[in-house]
């Protein structure tokens, strides 16, 4: 059969790795595939790099827009990032008839809702597996594997830069800023951090695992996100002290009035699976009604890693590129006219547990002060640690986890307790998940 035409834009990292992997395994992949797929044209602004990966043999130009525009590209490869020109391109080629393969999460995250709508009406294909968990094929298992289910929640280790920090903040006892330092000289961490470990990179990658999930639009204006910067390394220690270990985690979750979405640090039992997925992997729970919970567990990113998924989905575009529309799978799981408007919840309603510490005075009455405040909020303790003084001290740690409850009665408590005058500074709050 007639080779599908690939269009690389972007021959970084993860394009490199794509040219790469496409190349060796050739034979194995058309043999998959049913017919050869080829890069045949590639634009990147630095036209000596494509040049020198693809060893002339591919088509290399400056102009992403020329290539996308291109009659005999029948797939372009969306490789560049960002949400302004990568945009353009991606409609620019959807428009000329093209199928789109992306790792964006960025791009999909916030212009989904437009760039699906485009690709329906112009019956193309919008494949975007390497968007979330590298390697990991978590879109492929919601989108087919777990059709069947009715998927209650999502909860997923899907930074490896968080992963990264958060792991040596516990081995090594050393706090954020020193962890960040090595990341950056180490590759995990970029030199603007911020996508990482703010949370918005998870809330990206979450985004569309909750569309997936749960037959709804890609709304990541309304997740709840928070990163991992005001972590300190005590609160690592003693989450250790009480059986649980911190990851941040993107919570994509079914309520009955609406879907729970959001990323924050998570205190998560150390006998869960997915408590013990160290440094810079990743790692996604699913949690669904017939199957129950399954796991998937891999590198996040990386060249070959992220350019395997990009080429698992070349193969599907190729596999379902001469059936009708109406044929395909569709590209968040759900008919596109069956999508349905539940509302995100926002984070005051969400219920979980929670680990709380504050520094009290050392008097007699504090905790029963504070436990006291809880009641009257309807919040229940689970589980409680409180450290002697140290010699010389006045002052020392209660750490309280309380059964579910929900956040705006907790951060109504919190205000209460942060009043006494026996509780000395702000209350730490760590939202807490048993993921069972």
């Amino acid at each position: 059969m007639k080779p599908m035409n690939v269009g690389l834009l972007g021959i970084g990292t993860v394009g490199g790795g794509t040219w790469t992997v496409l190349s060796r395994n050739a034979e194995e992949i058309t043999r998959r595939a049913g017919r050869p797929i080829r890069i045949t044209a590639v634009a990147d602004r630095n036209t000596e790099l494509a040049a020198k990966v693809t060893g002339g043999a591919a088509r290399i130009t400056a102009d992403a827009f020329e290539l996308v525009r291109d009659p005999e590209i029948d797939i372009v490869v969306e490789l560049i990032g960002g949400y302004t020109i990568a945009k353009d391109l991606v409609l620019a080629a959807i428009e000329n008839g093209k199928h789109v393969v992306t790792a964006n999460k960025a791009l999909l995250a916030v212009h989904g809702k437009e760039i699906f709508a485009a690709a329906q009406a112009k019956g193309v294909t919008v494949a975007f597996e390497a968007a979330v968990a590298g390697g990991i094929p978590i879109i492929k298992a919601l989108r087919e594997g777990l059709s069947a289910n009715r998927i209650e929640w999502i909860a997923g280790i899907i930074n490896g830069t968080t992963n990264f920090i958060l792991s040596e903040m516990r081995d090594k006892g050393l706090p954020f800023a020193d962890v960040l330092k090595q990341a950056q000289a180490l590759g995990y961490a970029e030199a603007d951090p911020t996508f990482d470990i703010e949370g918005v990179d998870a809330a990206h990658k979450i985004t569309l695992m909750s569309a997936m999930a749960f037959g709804i639009p890609v709304q990541f204006d309304k997740a709840y996100i928070e990163g991992i910067t005001k972590l300190e390394a005590t609160d690592i220690k003693y989450a250790e002290q009480l059986g649980y270990r911190i990851k941040l985690l993107g919570i994509a979750r079914r309520r009955d009035a609406g879907i729970e979405l959001r990323v924050h640090p998570t205190l998560i039992p150390t006998k869960r699976l997915i408590a013990n997925v160290e440094g810079a992997m990743n790692a996604v729970l699913v949690q669904a009604d017939a199957v129950g919970a399954t796991l998937y567990y891999g590198k996040g990113a990386g060249a070959e890693p992220t350019a395997s998924a990009v080429i698992a989905d070349l193969v599907d575009v190729t596999r379902l590129a001469t059936a009708s529309v109406e044929h395909r799978v569709p590209a968040l799981a759900f008919q596109a006219d069956q999508l349905v408007d539940l509302p995100i919840l926002p984070i005051e309603e969400v219920q979980t547990a929670y680990y709380l510490r504050m520094r009290v005075e050392d008097k007699t009455g504090v905790l029963a002060d504070i436990t006291r405040i809880l009641a009257d909020g309807a919040i229940s303790i689970d589980a409680m640690l409180q450290k002697e003084p140290g010699e010389g001290e006045s002052q020392t740690d209660i750490i309280l986890l309380t059964h579910v409850a929900i956040e705006g009665q907790v951060n109504a408590a919190i205000t209460r307790i942060e009043d006494l005058a026996t509780v000395v500074g702000k209350v730490t709050k760590i939202r807490l998940e048993e993921l069972n």
